[in-house]
């Protein structure tokens, strides 16, 4: 299976550690494709139907619901926990996730 930068999938999350978010639940794919190509693992940021509005939560419509990308709670993980391609985030959510990380992680 083809695992693409910025797809929705549906991964197992469990077992997990403390406040680590948890089940089986959508996520975003934010490796690019290159390592997601040739490696085992891809690097994920799981999705919630429930949130606050953290400055690290980008809020996407899927599945016709609204959800948020947890930014902050983004980890790797092995592609076997990967159950299915659900959607792909819009233009629009892409560059709200982009612009989100940036001001996480570099500024």
């Amino acid at each position: 299976m083809a695992i693409n930068q910025y797809e929705i999938v549906l991964v197992n999350l469990d077992p997990t550690v403390g406040s680590e978010i948890k089940k089986m639940r959508p996520c975003v794919i934010i490796s690019p494709n290159e390592m997601n190509m040739y490696l085992n693992t891809v690097v994920i940021a799981p999705m919630t139907s429930q949130s606050k509005k953290y400055p690290t939560r980008v809020s996407v419509k899927h599945n016709s619901k609204i959800g948020w990308i947890v930014v902050d709670q983004i980890r790797t993980i092995d592609k076997r926990r990967i159950i299915k391609i659900l959607d792909n985030l819009t233009k629009k959510e892409i560059e709200k996730l982009k612009s989100t990380l940036k001001e996480t992680f570099i500024d």
